[in-house]
């Protein structure tokens, strides 16, 4: 059975859609990649936000639950999301691209940390990997600065080492530290740190982590399963998403993990060179269409749009 390869995607919270587009395609430069519905609640979107080619490894999604609250990080909860990029002059890139957004970020030796409108934490990383870069084209953002992927993320543990026996013998995650690990599998790894818990009680919410998944093939999806059934988690049956195969479980120290498979892909409904302009729907949920497109905002045509966009303040819609 082959390793994990890394992250596929990250599944994060938001109270407000437009918005999230606005930031994330016209100040990140990532590309709106699927425009769709949450598949456990068809009533709220599903943005998928990627590299050109919508790859497992670059993509970062959002549930939309409008008006929700803020939430906040805390044990069992991924508090901050870390992004490649190639060199230590993309950091100096990004502050100001950042600065000119409204955000304020801290630069830390080979990292630069920020938080978005809505208060998710992300650190972009400068540092040597062998892996391909995964980046999408944005007018503003030259290609040597842009995105490249994910480089990892950083979780509040419940109890130091509670789950280092599951991540490594389990999972096969490498130990590359005091509370850190790394799931590198052919062509692409991903680093997976612990933090001490804040006091505070972990709040879900807007701005907040739902789950990270780990890419698995296909045709090891099944023996995946059966791993983590024996290594003590308790996953659900593997769920159709249409995209891709899900299944998902909680590790010992409470985060949510999906083992997501790598394909069929986000063409497979659409062609690659306009993924995302349109609402796309699974087989399954179609019939439901006229329901949900008449219950969803319209959201703007991120390809259309070529400056950064004001998005940081309550006014900003």
């Amino acid at each position: 059975m082959n390793n994990l390869n890394g992250i596929h995607h990250i599944s994060a919270i938001t109270a407000d859609a437009t918005r999230n587009v606005r930031f994330y395609t016209g100040v990140m430069g990532l590309r709106l990649v699927k425009k769709t519905v949450n598949q456990d609640n068809p009533a709220v979107y599903h943005l998928f936000y990627a590299d050109e080619n919508g790859s497992p490894g670059a993509d970062l999604t959002f549930f939309e639950y409008p008006g929700l609250a803020r939430g906040r990080a805390g044990a069992g909860m991924i508090h901050r999301i870390g992004f490649r990029v190639g060199s230590e002059d993309a950091l100096g890139f990004w502050a100001r691209r950042l600065a000119s957004a409204g955000l304020e970020s801290t630069l830390d030796g080979d990292r630069l940390r920020f938080d978005d409108p809505e208060g998710l934490g992300f650190e972009l990383v400068s540092a040597a990997t062998a892996d391909q870069p995964l980046a999408a084209s944005h007018p503003e953002i030259p290609e040597r600065f842009a995105l490249q992927g994910f480089a990892g993320v950083r979780a509040f543990e419940r109890r130091r080492g509670a789950s280092n026996d599951f991540l490594t013998g389990t999972l096969g995650f490498v130990g590359t530290g005091s509370d850190a690990f790394e799931s590198r599998g052919d062509s692409r790894g991903s680093f997976y740190v612990y933090d001490a818990a804040p006091e505070l009680r972990g709040l879900s919410g807007s701005g907040t982590v739902h789950h990270v998944a780990w890419s698995s093939t296909m045709d090891d999806h099944h023996a995946w399963r059966d791993r983590v059934i024996q290594g003590g988690g308790d996953p659900t049956p593997i769920i159709d998403r249409f995209y891709f195969r899900s299944i998902y479980f909680r590790e010992p120290s409470g985060v949510l993990f999906e083992i997501a498979t790598v394909g069929p892909g986000f063409a497979a409904d659409e062609p690659k060179e306009h993924l995302g302009e349109r609402l796309s729907l699974p087989p399954a949920f179609e019939y439901l269409r006229a329901q949900v497109e008449a219950n969803l905002t319209p959201l703007p045509n991120p390809r259309k749009t070529s400056r950064v966009l004001p998005i940081h303040g309550e006014g900003a819609r």
